[in-house]
């Protein structure tokens, strides 16, 4: 549908409505504590079609529209045509005629690209197996806030090249930083991907060398949704990627280090790191609410 505004990837945004946009989830997080009504869309309703399960996505999506004065309706595969064959068009056409926003969590990509694509309503992409672009919204809102711009600064992905090392990348073409990637060989992200960022994205298979001097370094579990029978066989090959306090120390002396969550404490992060009282993990966990918030504030705005 034309003149819809959708938010599948980073790239959907240009840079400087990206850097709008956390500004603007910094002021309702402060807006927020001060008890600021934020209630801006009563009678709004977000659709959040769920076919992987989540704990911080459900939680801050629907703590989000309720925050702005609207409704979140929970549907899961279990309860709905969506798990029983219906086309992804279909079902998009039906849901978007009814609701005013639509957030999906699911496998393929192709999926929220084909709902997008027949919506009447902005879609936003709450994770696929491609990309995670909602989380960076937090990740880069946390950097912002304890460090400022990241503009210019080196940021190291440790660990698989999944959604969330693929929307780094994206992030690094969008916000300006270089970004290496440690990974064990045979666990890259897209090579297609990596080809179109090769001036700010590189890959070096040496953690160490990876985390050398660099302002960020950040991690996911080893083996994500959908691959725990390969979990086994990952957390051997992937035993030297652990971000640790010794990793850490190859980093700049203010580096910070974050998580998307759920974290395997002594798997991929050290407990250590993951309870230490100056980690902005936590932040970073409750950053999604107030990215989403601005991100849903945005584009229901801009559907008016």
């Amino acid at each position: 549908m034309s003149g819809i505004r959708h938010f599948l990837t980073l790239l959907d945004f240009t840079p400087s409505e990206l850097e709008h946009l956390i500004q603007r989830a910094i002021d309702m997080k402060q807006e927020h504590r001060a008890g600021n009504d934020q209630r801006g869309f009563p009678g709004a309703v977000l659709a959040m079609i769920f076919a992987k399960s989540s704990t911080r996505t459900r939680v801050s999506f629907e703590v989000g529209m309720a925050q702005l004065g609207g409704h979140a309706m929970f549907l899961s595969p279990q309860d709905t045509q969506l798990g029983r064959g219906e086309p992804v068009e279909d079902s998009a056409r039906v849901i978007s005629s009814m609701v005013d926003i639509v957030m999906i969590r699911t496998f393929g990509h192709d999926i929220v690209e084909r709902f997008a694509a027949r919506s009447s309503v902005p879609v936003i992409n709450a994770l696929t197996d491609d990309y995670h672009p909602c989380q960076l919204l937090a990740d880069m809102q946390t950097w912002v806030e304890h460090r400022g711009s990241i503009k210019g600064k080196r940021a190291c992905w440790v660990g698989d090249g999944n959604n969330m090392c693929q929307s780094y990348i994206n992030a690094a073409r969008q916000f300006d930083f270089e970004l290496t990637i440690a990974c064990p060989p045979g666990f890259e992200p897209d090579s297609q991907l990596l080809a179109q960022n090769s001036d700010r994205v590189r890959i070096e298979h040496d953690p160490s060398t990876a985390a050398a001097g660099v302002d960020l370094v950040v991690t996911d579990v080893w083996a994500s949704m959908g691959q725990e029978s390969e979990q086994q066989e990952r957390a051997a090959l992937f035993a030297p990627y652990q971000v640790n306090a010794e990793l850490m120390s190859r980093a700049a002396s203010d580096a910070l280090y974050m998580h998307c969550l759920p974290a395997h404490r002594g798997e991929e992060i050290s407990a250590g790191l993951m309870d230490s009282p100056d980690t902005v993990i936590w932040d970073e966990a409750e950053n999604r609410l107030h990215a989403q918030k601005a991100l849903m504030e945005m584009l229901l705005l801009a559907s008016r």
